[in-house]
């Protein structure tokens, strides 16, 4: 079983996201999968630095997908006990997923600009994914939809990456260039089979 801990940002001082509408597609397309039973999806909302700790902690995920913004090198944006933006930087999270490199087998960063964040973690983690510039909410979903199709086809995370992109792609929207994968080459990329 593959744990998968959906973590959501959303601080009531930055602009509103669909966040309830990724992560409800992303439930209703692997329940549809062949797959279904290999997941199990765990979603954290409004999440905070140490609620990001707790959660790697307490699940012990193999996937790690974040839905929210990014704000460039200043970092992922979590919230503050206030519900206020709170960026935490590229080396943060690469000191906290160095703890978990036996365990997160493939990080997605859903958010604008979260590329150096992806760089930063990948010394750790053999698969991460970030954005190189500003994504649009359509085309965040499209991305996530389409991954998690191929993880649930029992597609490897390179494969599962390209039917991100194919989702895009297929709805029209010209962002495709905007998902980076960060893929250690010969690295164990275990898929569901």
């Amino acid at each position: 079983m593959k744990k998968i801990l959906i973590l959501t940002a959303n601080p009531k001082d930055t602009d509103k996201l669909r966040l309830d509408q990724e992560v409800r597609e992303i439930q209703e397309w692997l329940q549809r999968s062949r797959r279904r039973d290999q997941f199990e999806i765990i979603p954290r909302w409004a999440v905070r630095p140490e609620d990001l700790r707790r959660a790697l902690l307490d699940h012990e995920p193999q996937i790690v997908h974040f839905s929210g913004h990014g704000a460039g090198e200043r970092g992922l944006v979590l919230e503050n006990n206030a519900g206020q933006m709170q960026p935490v930087t590229g080396q943060a999270l690469a000191r906290l997923f160095k703890l978990f490199k036996d365990k997160v087998e493939c990080v997605l960063l859903n958010a604008c600009y979260s590329v150096a964040q992806a760089n930063a973690i990948h010394q750790h983690i053999n698969c991460v994914i970030g954005m190189g510039q500003a994504i649009g909410d359509r085309a965040a979903i499209e991305f996530a939809m389409g991954f998690y199709d191929g993880l649930g086809a029992g597609r490897d995370y390179p494969e599962a990456f390209e039917f991100g992109l194919a989702a895009i792609d297929l709805e029209g929207i010209p962002e495709t260039a905007t998902p980076q994968l960060l893929h250690r080459p010969g690295s164990a990329d275990p898929a569901p089979r």
